[in-house]
């Protein structure tokens, strides 16, 4: 997430246009054959001061650059091997609303936001700051039966729970302040 950030940054920065595509059928395109240390998720292509970036994440790829006909050019290429979708301007890529502006570019997981709380059944319910009980002491089963706790409820369903952790902790991708939450108290 780190290289999507700092691309979409440096095109911030830049005035970069950024565009989006779409692979179809990502992953039935072939093998690799071949182990490398190198990233492939990230390509440039320079020639003097124009440059094109692509960035591929599964089957979403991001472009940008300061070369039209290079972007262009690239977009072009990829039709030619690929069955791949233009979508346009970036608008929404990894679950993250990108909105452009003069003053430059804001990541936005409102959507993703609104889906968990649909998806884990709290749409009805009242926002409040502390919606768990403070200091709330979590354990496992083991550590219940080694200090002879029997009052602590076991968890029914462990991998319901653990997607959803999975989901907060991406939703503090354009949300910092409730990764800071858990240290304020």
């Amino acid at each position: 997430m780190v290289t999507v950030r700092t691309v979409i940054s440096v095109a911030a920065s830049k005035g970069w246009h950024l565009f989006q595509m779409d692979v179809n059928n990502a992953f039935l395109q072939g093998d690799l054959a071949e182990e490398s240390a190198h990233d492939h998720s990230l390509f440039t292509k320079k020639h003097e001061t124009d440059i094109v970036i692509i960035l591929i994440y599964v089957d979403d790829l991001l472009i940008t650059g300061n070369s039209k006909f290079f972007i262009e050019e690239a977009k072009s290429t990829l039709h030619k091997c690929f069955k791949v979708k233009d979508l346009g301007e970036l608008r929404y890529f990894l679950r993250i609303e990108v909105m452009r502006s003069k003053e430059g570019v804001l990541l936005n997981q409102r959507k993703y936001a609104l889906e968990l709380i649909s998806d884990a059944g709290l749409s009805g319910c009242k926002p409040v700051a502390t919606p768990m009980e403070l200091n709330h002491k979590l354990t496992t089963v083991n550590y219940d039966n080694h200090v002879d706790r029997t009052d602590d409820a076991q968890l029914e369903e462990v991998g319901a729970y653990q997607r959803l952790v999975g989901k907060l902790l991406y939703l503090t991708i354009t949300r910092l302040d409730i990764y800071a939450l858990q240290y304020r108290f």
